[in-house]
């Protein structure tokens, strides 16, 4: 395939984590080097950046500034949740998009996202071939919540990881520290799969950690619950659950609609806005028991943990927006960069691969229902043996005045 010699432009989309900057520095330093890439823009907050004219020139900031985005959590360019039509139904966002695309010359599209992010890059791919304007698109994964399909994992789930195991040992030790006993409920992110929730294993493996686990990937029963909880709690004085926000019941219901009006909230892809659950479950326990309860949600904390990063993951996200560029120079469109395990050394090694992205774009990955134990105290080994070596490697900002120095763009408008 012939060189292509264009502009390119790179966006983040939909939830942060901390070492989705760490995938930009990758994409914006690797595309800086190549000689048939024009000039590099950043949309500012994703696609909506792109349809309202709106990027930055990342040849204008210090490259000092990309070594610390590797340790900076959230979306340094801005975020959004924003979802394209499908070209057929309406092409008003692909049209307006194409202009913006001719107008700067940009041939190269990278974004950084989830399932609804690959979906995003699915469709401009697709009608920008239709309309005969030679571009490469490539997707760049991202997600706590590792649920992309094809790939091992997804950058981003093992800081999440870590945190989340690191936080349900510290608080084993806090839970139990008076002579009258307590309930404790950690609601963890997760709608429909339940990776992250499954991490607080990590912490019951190392023997401070959950008596229960409750995943999406399985229907909750109250009841059942109720009297696992009691019967944990008159033996042991104390309990501790770990529970996915997500979770439902046999009908498909929300627990956390039993107490909460947030779940009937919807945001543009039509995902409801969970919350709350930790509290809710916390009262029925309360009111089973009559013990001391506490509800504890992890919220944004699991996703902006870059004090408690894990090394691989910020290595991996890096290699992941590098060689999302190296694909896109060598003729490679339409698709997204994903990861698979070597252990045929005996020991971890990452590799990367490439997906199509119509393989990727809204197909969800769950935990195995192998790995999930019957009676809900946790998951099996195998999970362990999985998210281990997700979560090696210590990684944290360099600090100044005893507290984390993050990137500071300039972000000069194009």
């Amino acid at each position: 395939m012939s060189i292509l010699k264009g502009a390119a432009i790179f966006g983040q989309s939909g939830g942060p984590t901390s070492v989705i900057n760490s995938s930009a520095a990758g994409v914006i330093t690797e595309a800086l080097k190549q000689d048939c890439i024009t000039k590099v823009y950043g949309m500012a907050h994703g696609i909506r950046g792109a349809l309202d004219e709106q990027f930055y020139d990342m040849s204008k900031e210090d490259p000092k500034q990309f070594e610390l985005m590797k340790t900076t959590p959230s979306s340094a360019l801005g975020s959004v949740r924003y979802k394209l039509a499908k070209a057929e139904d309406d092409e008003t966002d692909y049209l307006r998009l194409l202009e913006v695309f001719k107008k700067y010359d940009i041939r190269y599209f990278f974004y950084n996202g989830g399932n609804d992010s690959m979906d995003t890059c699915n469709k401009i791919s697709k009608f920008m071939q239709k309309s005969g304007y030679e571009m490469r698109v490539m997707g760049v994964p991202k997600t706590i919540d590792n649920d992309l399909f094809g790939t091992d994992h997804c950058p981003g789930y093992g800081s999440a990881a870590k945190y989340i195991a690191t936080s349900t040992m510290e608080v084993y030790h806090d839970a139990r520290v008076y002579d009258k006993g307590m309930i404790t409920i950690l609601e963890i992110m997760g709608r429909n799969a339940g990776w992250l929730a499954a991490s607080a294993s990590i912490a019951s493996w190392k023997g401070c950690g959950p008596d229960l686990i409750y995943l999406p990937e399985k229907a909750f029963d109250m009841e059942d619950f109720l009297n696992k909880v009691e019967a944990i709690y008159k033996k042991n004085k104390n309990c501790i659950v770990a529970v996915s926000e997500g979770i439902k019941d046999k009908d498909g219901k929300y627990i956390s609609e039993y107490g909460s009006d947030l779940a009937q909230s919807k945001d543009a892809f039509g995902h409801s806005q969970l919350g709350g659950l930790a509290v809710t479950l916390a009262n029925f326990c309360k009111n089973r028991t009559g013990a001391k309860v506490r509800g504890i949600e992890f919220s944004l904390l699991q996703r902006c943990a870059a004090h408690c990063g894990s090394k691989n993951d910020v290595d991996e996200a890096f290699l992941s927006g590098q060689e999302a560029v190296k694909a896109a120079v060598s003729g490679i469109t339409d698709h997204m960069v994903a990861f698979e395990r070597d252990m045929s050394s005996g020991s971890y090694v990452c590799k990367t691969k490439l997906l199509n992205l119509s393989e990727v774009a809204n197909t969800e990955k769950t935990v195995p229902l192998s790995w999930i134990k019957n009676d809900d105290t946790g998951l099996t080994q195998d999970f362990i043996d999985y998210v281990l070596p997700l979560i090696q490697g210590e990684s944290k900002p360099p600090m100044v005045d005893g507290v984390p120095q993050f990137a500071k763009l300039k972000k000069v408008l194009v």
